[in-house]
Formats: C-alpha cells, sequence, structure tokens
C-alpha cells in the first residue's frame, strides 16, 4: 500500500488543474454568452425608437454598460469635418456645467475624424495626437473610439473612456463596440428615413392647408402665424419667426418681425431689425437659403442680439431670387443636432410654395377689388346718366308749372319740390363721387372723418344735424387741407353745443371751383354783442394762414351762419 500512495496523488493533481481549467473556459464561455446575449438585446434596445436623438443617446448608453466605461460620448460630424454635435453620457448635470465648453473635434478626437479606424488606448495622454481636455473636464484614462458608419458615410464617432475598475478595454471590448456600431448605423439610419418621411407628410399637409387658407380668403398675419408654426414643427426647431421687409423702408435696409412663433424671449414682434451683414439679411437679399451650426463660432450673426441659448439655426426667403417678400427663420437651442441639407431643402420648398400662395392671394385680392370698383363706377355712371337726369327732368317739368299756378300757397309748394328736387341731385351727386373713389387701406377717408365728426355732435346736440358733402371730398382735398376741415368743423359744432341752444343744424363740406368750404348754420340765438371770440378767432386764423375766408354772419331767421373757405392749391 505504501509503494502505491505517490502514484493515486499525481493523478489527483492532474484532475484537479484539469477541472480548474474546465472551470476557467466555463466561465469564460458563460460571460461570452452573456455578453453576447447583452449584446442582441443592445441591438434591439438600439433599433427601437425612431427619433434620432433618442437613437444617438441610447447608442452612448448602450455601449457604456457593454464595456463597463465610466464615460460615454457620441460626436456627430458635420460639414468641413468638424463636431457639429456631442451627446454625452456619464457625466452629472454639475459636472456638465462645470466643462468650459465641449470638444470642438481636435487632437485625438480630430485623428479619428480624419481617419474613421478603431482606436483603443491604455490611456488618453500618452498618444502623440493627444490634445488634452478643456478646462473643468472630469480626467479620463483609457480610452475605445469606434466610427459609425451610416452606409459609406461616416456619420460619427463613438467614444468610450475610463474603464470601471481601473483596467483596460480589451479585443472582446472592441469586437463588441465595433458589433454594436453597425447596428447603430442601421438604427440611425432607419431614424433619419422615418424623419424624413414624417417631415414630407408634414409638408404636404401644411402647404395644403396654407395654400387652402389663403385662396378662402385667410387674413394673411393668420396664415404666417400658421407657416412658422408648420415649419416649426416640421423641422422640430424650438423657435421661428417670420421677417418682413420694413413699413416705411424704402432703402430696404431694415426687415421687421411680423410673426414669432415657439419659445417666447428670441424675437420681439413688430420690432425692426437691420439687414447688415447678417445671416437673414443676406437670405434675403441672395434668395438662398442659409444654416448656421454655431451662430457664436461663426463671423456670419443673425439679427438677434442674444445667443445665449441658440444653436443651430437657418434662414429661407419667401420667394425666388429678385422677388423675396421676407424670410423664415428657424433656430434651435445650443447642443442639440444641426439642420441638415435635407430639411434646409425641404423648408426652401415649402418657404416657396407658402410665397406663390401668398402671390396668388393677393392677386386674387385685387381682381376681387377692381371687380368691387368696376361695379362702383358702373352704378355711378347709372345714377349720373339715367338717375340724375330723370330728377333734373322732373325739376324742369315742375319750374315750367309754377307760373301755371295762381295760389301762392301751391306755387310756394312746388318751389318747395323743386328745391328738394335740387338738393337730392346733389346729393346723389356727392355719392357718386365716393362711388368713384377708391378706398385706401391707409385709413378712413375725409367724408368718412366728416361723418363721424358729426355723428360724434349729435349726442350733445340731442338731435342729428343735416349733412350735405358735395364735390370730389376725397379726392382733391389733400391731407393738410382734410385735417384742417376736421378741426374747423369740431370747433364749430362745439360752439354750436355750448352757446346756440339750437334746435336745428346743418353742415355743409364742399370741394368745387378750386375752392374748399365748410359751412355750419344753425337756428339758435346768434353770436352775443360782445361774446367770447377765441374760438372764432382761431377759425379766422386758419383760414388767414392758407390763404383763405371765414365770415360770421347771423341770417333772417335768427341763428349763426358760419362760412370758412380756402383755396384748393
Amino acid at each position: 500500500m505504501t509503494e502505491n500512495e505517490p502514484r493515486s496523488v499525481i493523478p489527483n493533481m492532474r484532475l484537479d488543474d484539469l477541472l480548474s481549467e474546465l472551470q476557467v473556459r466555463l466561465e469564460a464561455v458563460l460571460a461570452t454568452r452573456d455578453r453576447v446575449h447583452a449584446l442582441l438585446d443592445a441591438v434591439v434596445s438600439v433599433g427601437s425608437d425612431l427619433a434620432l436623438e433618442t437613437v444617438l443617446h441610447r447608442i452612448v448608453e448602450t455601449a457604456a454598460t457593454l464595456v463597463d466605461a465610466t464615460y460615454g460620448a457620441m460626436g456627430v460630424i458635420g460639414q468641413e469635418n468638424t463636431l457639429v454635435q456631442f451627446v454625452p453620457v456619464g457625466l452629472s448635470e454639475e459636472e456638465i456645467a462645470r466643462i468650459e465648453h465641449w470638444p470642438h473635434g481636435l487632437g485625438l478626437l480630430g485623428l479619428l475624424i480624419k481617419e474613421p479606424q478603431t482606436l483603443r488606448l491604455s490611456h488618453i495622454s500618452r498618444h502623440p495626437e493627444s490634445y488634452g481636455f478643456p478646462p473643468g473636464h472630469p480626467p479620463m484614462g483609457s480610452f475605445l473610439g469606434v466610427p459609425i458608419r451610416v452606409r459609406e458615410e461616416v456619420f460619427g464617432n463613438l467614444y468610450l473612456t475610463e474603464k470601471r475598475g481601473g483596467g483596460e478595454f480589451d479585443e472582446d471590448d472592441e469586437a463588441i463596440v465595433v458589433a454594436l456600431a453597425t447596428a447603430a448605423g442601421v438604427a440611425i439610419e432607419n431614424a433619419r428615413l422615418y424623419e424624413d418621411t414624417r417631415r414630407r407628410e408634414t409638408w404636404l399637409q401644411a402647404s395644403s392647408e396654407i395654400t387652402t387658407r389663403l385662396l378662402s380668403g385667410a387674413d394673411p398675419q393668420e396664415v404666417l402665424t400658421l407657416m412658422a408654426r408648420r415649419a416649426r414643427e416640421m423641422a422640430d426647431a424650438d423657435t421661428s419667426a417670420v421677417l418682413l421687409p420694413g413699413a416705411d423702408d424704402e432703402d430696404g435696409k431694415t426687415l421687421r418681425v411680423a410673426i414669432q412663433d415657439g419659445e417666447p424671449g428670441t424675437w420681439q414682434p413688430g420690432g425692426e431689425v437691420p439687414i447688415g451683414d447678417s445671416l437673414e439679411g443676406r437670405a434675403f437679399v441672395h434668395g438662398e437659403p442659409l444654416m448656421l451650426n454655431d451662430p457664436r463660432a461663426s463671423e456670419i450673426v443673425g439679427a438677434i442680439e442674444d445667443y445665449s441659448l441658440l444653436g443651430p439655426m437657418v434662414a429661407v426667403p419667401l420667394g425666388a431670387a429678385g422677388a423675396v417678400r421676407g424670410v423664415l427663420w428657424l433656430g434651435k437651442r445650443h447642443g442639440r443636432i444641426p439642420f441638415s441639407h435635407s430639411e434646409l431643402r425641404t423648408l426652401y420648398a415649402f418657404a416657396g410654395q407658402a410665397a406663390v400662395a401668398l402671390e396668388l392671394a393677393e392677386t386674387r385680392k385685387d381682381a376681387e377689388r377692381l371687380g368691387l370698383l368696376e361695379d362702383r363706377d358702373r352704378i355711378a355712371k347709372d345714377l349720373h346718366d339715367v338717375v340724375i337726369q330723370r330728377l333734373f327732368a322732373v325739376a324742369m317739368t315742375l319750374m315750367s308749372a309754377v307760373r301755371l299756378v295762381e295760389r301762392p300757397e301751391a306755387s310756394s309748394r312746388l318751389q318747395s319740390a323743386i328745391d328738394e328736387l335740387d338738393n337730392t341731385i346733389r346729393q346723389i351727386r356727392s355719392t357718386i363721387f365716393a362711388l368713384q373713389t377708391p378706398r385706401e387701406a391707409a385709413g378712413p377717408s375725409l367724408r368718412a372723418k366728416i361723418v363721424e365728426v358729426v355723428e360724434n355732435a349729435r349726442g350733445h346736440l340731442g338731435f342729428m344735424p343735416a349733412l350735405s358733402m358735395e364735390g370730389q371730398l376725397d379726392n382733391q382735398v389733400p391731407p393738410h387741407l382734410a385735417d384742417q376741415v376736421i378741426a374747423v368743423l369740431s370747433e364749430s359744432l362745439s360752439n354750436v353745443v355750448r352757446h346756440a341752444k339750437a334746435s336745428r343744424a346743418e353742415v355743409v363740406a364742399r370741394a368745387e371751383g378750386g375752392r374748399l368750404t365748410v359751412i355750419v348754420e344753425d337756428n339758435g340765438v346768434g353770436v352775443p354783442e360782445g361774446g367770447r371770440r377765441s374760438g372764432l378767432r382761431n377759425l379766422e386764423e386758419r383760414a388767414a394762414n392758407l390763404g383763405g375766408s371765414f365770415e360770421l354772419s347771423s341770417p333772417e331767421a335768427g341763428g349763426t351762419r358760419l362760412r370758412w373757405s380756402v383755396p384748393l392749391d
């Protein structure tokens, strides 16, 4: 038995070693299985969302979890091989606030942009291309960088740093992240396609809605508001605005903020902003859409005073070059993904179609206005050629009949009827002039102002003064004389209210024979001797300053008759 004891120990030792090795390999197999399952779950999770920004954040979180990294980030590459967006994971809000700025794509990150290949390092600072970290950035050691390709395009790079436990990223970690990056490219492409489809659908709906609203007679301001809202939704922007040429800007040096939609505080609606060398101004002058990814890092600035919360922005002209009607502006908060060229093209087409719809709506309104003027002109001709001629014939017949009437009472009644016909003819002629006067949008006409002054006096007098307006008051009277007429009428009727104690008053405004005449007559107590004449003196001075005349008299039947007349030249 003693001779066989050593022989039994050796096989047992070899068996223990083999079992230990088998256990290690089984653990490796189980770990590999778990990582493969985790990778498969990660691929499913990454591809389960179609919102691009959500997809990017999920990719970074998943990669950091798979390789046990403390920090992760996605750097999106834009034009001219620069970082246009940085999606970090693993940093608290306090740590993010302490970082002076996000990486600009220099140093080691710039190397991955120029040479999109997998890069694995034991320590970042030991690489010759290491550029260091911005102030406030937490220290980082181990590093794993993997490019993400969407078809043949390098969309960005996935950065993972500081493996937990102080170790280094190994080949398995690299293989896992490379596999995830392949799936991430597919997920990003799907998200892009989904957003393009959603954008086109939104664009078609918005274009149809705007065109329908405009052609159905909706107010242009309402349609511009709708356009700004739909464009903001279509591009997933945070704020939008519509800028139009300044109201009284003949030189084309300013744009007016007509509409602001979305987050408040970016623009002040109604404000005037200089065109200058701004993003909005260039889009307006050249008729081409423009885009900025980081306004604070560009020589081209916008007309906005405060860029502290703004990041990517676009300015799209409303209309083609040479016929630009305004600018559609959209902006996103700082740190959000920039506008794509596909979005810019869609916005440009949308703005162009909206401009065409605005043009068609204005043309339709012009046609309606022309039709209205033609109808008014036809009515005026009918009144002049038919109604007035018949009334004039009746008046002539009555005048010839006056001589045949022997009774004075009947003759007086006929003469009164003739006088009424003459007044009616004058009123119809005044109506004809009013019909032939186009109503401008700048403000109420002189006739409308005169009617308003007389109607306002009605409440103080207790009765409605008779009103007669003769001649082309709206066409022949210049604005400065129109203001004088309103002032004279207001003062005259005020005197009637305060002093006349009248039960009847008559107002005549006439523009005939190159003169503008205002007559106010009442049946009151008249002007007392030695009474205060400050108001009347003002009327006299107004007439004298304009080379006219002022008369105040008392008719035989009593009361007061005021006549104010100035030349129309």
